[in-house]
């Protein structure tokens, strides 16, 4: 059975800010970032998840969580949400 690896982007709800990130286990991630056990984002917490991608490949989902920490990867992310960030104004 093939596993997906999830390449997604969370936001503080404390102070508004995206955290980008990879796992295989997307539900968990979002647990351990919510429960504090990730240190990048203990103190923003709680965290929400806005935005995933699933990839066949881990290679393949390393190659885009680079991406999206670029200038160009959080315009496309900006771009992507315009709509939903839109609504929190």
């Amino acid at each position: 059975m093939m596993q997906f690896c999830y390449v997604y982007v969370l936001q503080s709800e404390k102070d508004h800010q995206l955290y980008t990130g990879l796992t295989i286990d997307l539900k968990t991630r979002l647990e351990e970032h919510n429960n504090g056990e990730v240190s990048q984002t203990q103190n923003r917490r709680p965290m929400k998840l806005i935005y995933y991608e699933a990839c066949l490949s881990q290679n393949d989902a390393v190659k885009r969580e680079k991406y999206l920490k670029t200038t160009w990867g959080k315009r496309y992310v900006n771009n992507r949400l315009e709509s939903y960030f839109k609504r929190q104004i």
